[in-house]
């Protein structure tokens, strides 16, 4: 699958909430001591020469980013240990191409993407928006599964999913329930990405560990969110099942105390041993 340390492959996502900001708070110093091997990247907000040059190419990375092109916007980026085979901005879309939402790079028997999916809010025109994303994105990861296995690869798609699946993915879901990121119609569609005879993904960190909440990836800077674990399960490892069965670990790296953390959501890191 890959060339990477004997036969491990680890790959984090990180919502970094603006690449510019993070860097200033913590995320270089964080970037320096990872062992991921592929790290997604989403809601970087900032074109690539807005970007200090240790963070828009860091010795030893091979990066991709895809800005949106309404400035300021979404934003996701591919920091890669070895140069992908092929990269791909985009899946097809006439209107989300260039949102800055979607990224992916094969690399030798993997295909790797970084997906940032739309936030929406409940009664408005960004929730029709997250609708048809949706709708189209569904269709095109089953394609990528379909191509995918042709070629005798595996994919996995890393990113801010912006939906929390279950009761388990999110502390106050009883309250949540009329809200963006748990409408039943969200959830039933992250229902289909995970049948097997409909999108045929697996939900990674989920299949590891199946009983108990969370772990939680994004916590609100509102209130105590964060010291009380008020947090959703947003950000997802969503892989085809012979990559899924290779994982070994999945975590979340969860600052130590509120004042260390460099974005709202947490790097989620997951370790395949093929």
């Amino acid at each position: 699958m890959c060339r990477y340390r004997s036969r491990v492959l680890t790959v984090t996502t990180a919502n970094v909430n603006g690449l510019r900001a993070a860097a200033k708070k913590g995320f270089v110093e964080w970037l320096a001591e990872t062992s991921a091997d592929v790290l997604c990247l989403q809601e970087v907000r900032a074109e690539p020469p807005q970007l200090p040059e240790h963070v828009r190419q860091p010795e030893g990375w091979h990066v991709v980013h895809a800005p949106a092109a309404a400035k300021g916007r979404a934003g996701v980026s591919l920091y890669t240990r070895r140069e992908p085979d092929r990269v791909r901005i985009g899946f097809g879309s006439a209107e989300f191409d260039t949102s800055g939402r979607y990224v992916e790079a094969d690399l030798p028997g993997v295909t790797v993407a970084s997906l940032y999916l739309p936030s929406g809010e409940v009664g408005t025109e960004r929730q029709d928006e997250k609708v048809r994303f949706m709708g189209e994105f569904l269709a095109y990861l089953k394609e990528l599964r379909e191509r995918a296995a042709a070629d005798g690869r595996e994919v996995v798609v890393c990113g801010d999913w912006n939906i929390a699946h279950q009761p388990a993915d999110l502390k106050n879901w009883r309250a949540n329930q009329k809200s963006s990121g748990f409408l039943p119609e969200e959830r039933a569609w992250l229902t289909q990405v995970f049948d097997p005879t409909d999108g045929g993904y697996v939900d990674v960190v989920r299949a590891l560990h199946p009983d108990g909440e969370g772990p939680y990836s994004w916590w609100s800077y509102r209130g105590r969110a964060f010291d009380n674990d008020t947090g959703w399960r947003i950000d997802l490892a969503v892989a085809t099942p012979g990559l899924a069965a290779k994982a070994v670990k999945g975590f979340v790296e969860r600052a130590a105390t509120h004042a260390e953390r460099w974005s709202d959501h947490a790097p989620v890191t997951v370790v395949y041993d093929h």
